[in-house]
């Protein structure tokens, strides 16, 4: 049987390292080993001269969410140990010394869009799609989403943009604010690039601790983050929404 390819491509580019989600099979769907792969390669990146990151996706798509034939959780301690595993990667991203540019082409959805918005600039291709719709299978945004979407957009957009799935354009998300330059499509890794460039030249200590400064908050929200996602892995509502996705149906939900 094929083994799929699932991995985290990194190359260097002067003191910028991009890193390149690569899970063809899944449109780059953030799996719990990929997830540590990019945990691996940042870890390595803080020692080894790198002064920025670039992230993005291989095959033409940025990330289309959590991996969810990959979501078998068994109960409430099983969801605790994902969240704290995703967290670590969450927490290098947010409160690293690296800063980091997400390049986005095609879809940019659920835990893809969590990881764009953990980024420090969002470079989108004009035909990006972007969108939370963890709602979809009864589960809330996570890897920090709720702390950084409205930090993006403001309280009342994340609002609508967590509760009611809808997917924008790159252009519809760069008016609120979502994204921070839309460029053509196949040119958001080259201009992406050049915004970490830009990045890297700059004074490390001072930009590090910018990042931190600007990320206050985020560990509380992660922590609880942590406890509301673990019991929501646990309901009959989400094993109903996991089954519709992977069914290709709709989902019933019952409030159980």
């Amino acid at each position: 049987m094929d083994i799929p390819v699932m991995r985290c491509l990194a190359e260097r580019q002067g003191d910028v390292l991009v890193l390149t989600m690569d899970y063809p099979a899944r449109r780059n769907a953030l799996a719990m080993p990929l997830r540590k792969q990019l945990e691996d390669a940042l870890e390595a990146a803080s020692d080894d001269g790198t002064r920025a990151v670039v992230l993005t996706g291989a095959g033409g798509h940025f990330c289309s969410g959590g991996d969810i034939s990959g979501m078998d959780v068994k109960g409430p301690y099983d969801g605790r140990e994902r969240m704290r595993r995703t967290h670590r990667l969450i927490n290098l991203m947010a409160f690293g010394n690296l800063p980091i540019v997400a390049a986005v082409e095609g879809f940019c959805v659920g835990a893809g869009l969590s990881m764009a918005c953990i980024a420090d600039t969002i470079v989108a291709a004009e035909t990006a799609k972007l969108g939370a719709g963890f709602g979809k299978i009864g589960l809330m945004a996570d890897l920090g989403l709720p702390h950084t979407l409205p930090h993006r957009v403001g309280p009342a957009k994340a609002r609508q943009i967590l509760l009611y799935h809808k997917q924008y354009t790159a252009a519809e998300a760069a008016a609120m604010d979502l994204v921070d330059e839309v460029v053509p499509e196949g040119q958001a890794l080259a201009v992406a690039l050049e915004r970490a460039h830009f990045l890297a030249k700059q004074a490390p200590a001072a930009m590090a601790l910018t990042r931190q400064m600007l990320a206050t908050g985020l560990h509380e929200a992660l922590e609880t983050e942590r406890h509301f996602q673990a019991s929501l892995f646990t309901t009959q509502d989400f094993h109903e929404g996991r089954a519709a996705f992977l069914g290709k149906r709709q989902p019933v939900f019952k409030g159980l």
